[in-house]
């Protein structure tokens, strides 16, 4: 069987996009299905796929692989001549510290920022804890910038898992209009200027619109 990626709403699963960013790195072939969120029978719907009823679910020959994070390495041992995490030793280890991080943490951008990528407007007010959220995150840009601005526009010059994962951050971002240090505005339009990003982005506001 061919892969099939189950995702939910465009617009608002933040998870969703990271897997299909990576599928779309890994330049592999693969079916995408959509299973609308917050309907009466989304859960109903997602069990037929995942084990854990939620979004993403990659379904292979071999069953589920479920998580983003885990999809991800899969795509990068399946796929190895696509290269999705850097080659560098350093830079690699780096790349899969600063995902988990993105994967276990920065609850409080979660929670007040979530993911709506037809939403453009600011919050009334940014809690601390987001924002002190916001600010790790800066960081994270600014020294993976700083380190392989050289080779490239994305954090680790190339595009890699790590721009999958930090691409809703970025995203949330722009929404909601978080003012930005240069480096990270910059980051931010490299993200918007991502093709496989631009498609997600756009079939995200049609979703809306329809």
């Amino acid at each position: 069987m061919a892969l099939k990626l189950v995702i939910g709403d465009k617009n608002y699963s933040s998870w969703s996009l990271r897997a299909a960013l990576a599928v779309e790195l890994a330049g592999v072939e693969c079916e995408e299905v959509l299973v609308r969120l917050y309907q009466p029978d989304s859960r109903a719907q997602l069990l037929r796929h995942s084990p854990t009823g939620k979004v993403p679910v990659l379904l292979t020959e071999q069953g589920p692989v479920w998580d983003s994070l885990a999809i991800a390495e899969y795509l990068a041992e399946c796929y190895p001549e696509a290269q999705l995490w850097p080659q560098d030793r350093q830079a690699r280890a780096l790349a899969r510290s600063v995902c988990a991080e993105m994967h276990s943490g920065f609850s409080a951008l979660r929670s007040h920022l979530p993911m709506d990528l037809a939403r453009d407007k600011a919050l009334t007010e940014l809690p601390d804890a987001a924002q002190a959220d916001i600010d790790r995150i800066c960081a994270i840009w600014a020294d993976c910038r700083e380190r392989f601005a050289t080779s490239g526009n994305y954090l680790f010059g190339q595009a890699s898992i790590a721009d999958a994962f930090y691409a809703p951050v970025a995203a949330r971002l722009r929404s909601y209009h978080v003012v930005l240090p240069t480096t990270a505005a910059a980051y931010v339009e490299t993200i918007y200027r991502w093709p496989a990003f631009r498609r997600w982005y756009q079939a995200a506001l049609q979703e809306v619109k329809g």
